[in-house]
């Protein structure tokens, strides 16, 4: 009698957890669309309207007023360069808290993730909606929505980088007895400079994008113009300004890939 125990291959039962995950993905996307009760037949049968209203409604897009969307579109960058900056130099704080390498506190990071996480999962979207109901319509609350999303953001990012800064060089200026400001500014400031200068702009980035976003919500910026117009049913002008947010964000993102690619 052969008593070697049974053995199943790493790929099977690879293979089977695969399997299990699909089948689990699956039956959440069934329980969705029953639970919606989405049509796809009507969906379908709409989505040649939608094509039709589209093209006779927003074509062609009307270049008569261009001219007067150039300060919504001042506004849209500065929101998104006044809320990165100030974002940056509060979430590196922030980030200190959090990483091991430059906080020995166990309790002071719990803390200061968990505050990090509430402002980093609330949307920036919903921030802009209650900032707009204590301080009402203007670019204060698309500044100051932005800077908490990009301090949530940022300071989980400046962290986890400066968690991956080799620790050899800490553990020597340690050894050679220098305070904890000179191993911040010798060993973790400049091992960290290309991770910050990366993340920095990729928060830019996706702060043009929001600052355009928050608009809708009646936080300033071009968006408003979107709304408006939409709004007034002037459709060839909303796609316009459409177009030019479109713009904006492709320009942004050919611009910080520059910088990054000289730079970092």
């Amino acid at each position: 009698m052969n008593n070697t125990p049974l053995t199943i291959p790493i790929h099977q039962r690879n293979s089977k957890k695969i399997y299990a995950v699909i089948a689990v993905i699956l039956a959440v996307l069934i329980f969705s669309v029953f639970y919606l009760e989405i049509s796809f037949v009507e969906l379908l049968w709409g989505l040649p309207n939608f094509i039709m209203f589209f093209f006779q409604k927003f074509f062609p897009p009307s270049l008569e007023n261009i001219k007067q969307y150039i300060p919504a579109v001042l506004d849209t960058l500065g929101y998104a360069v006044i809320s990165t900056y100030f974002s940056t130099f509060i979430a590196f704080i922030f980030g200190i808290l959090i990483s091991e390498n430059t906080n020995k506190f166990k309790s002071l990071r719990i803390i200061t993730r968990s505050f990090i996480s509430i402002l980093r999962n609330i949307p920036f979207i919903i921030w802009g909606a209650l900032l707009v109901y204590i301080f009402g319509i203007g670019g204060i609350v698309g500044v100051l929505a932005l800077i908490l999303v990009t301090i949530g953001f940022l300071s989980k990012s400046y962290a986890e980088s400066i968690d991956e800064i080799s620790k050899d060089k800490l553990e020597a200026l340690r050894a050679n007895g220098s305070s904890y400001l000179q191993i911040l500014f010798h060993g973790i400031i400049p091992q960290f400079i290309p991770a910050w200068i990366n993340w920095t702009l990729f928060a830019f980035e996706i702060n043009v994008r929001a600052s355009a976003v928050l608009g809708l919500v009646g936080a300033g910026g071009i968006g408003v113009l979107i709304t408006t117009n939409i709004n007034l049913f002037k459709y060839d002008e909303a796609l316009t300004i459409i177009a030019v947010v479109v713009s904006i964000i492709l320009l942004t993102e050919f611009v910080t890939n520059s910088i990054r690619k000289r730079i970092v």
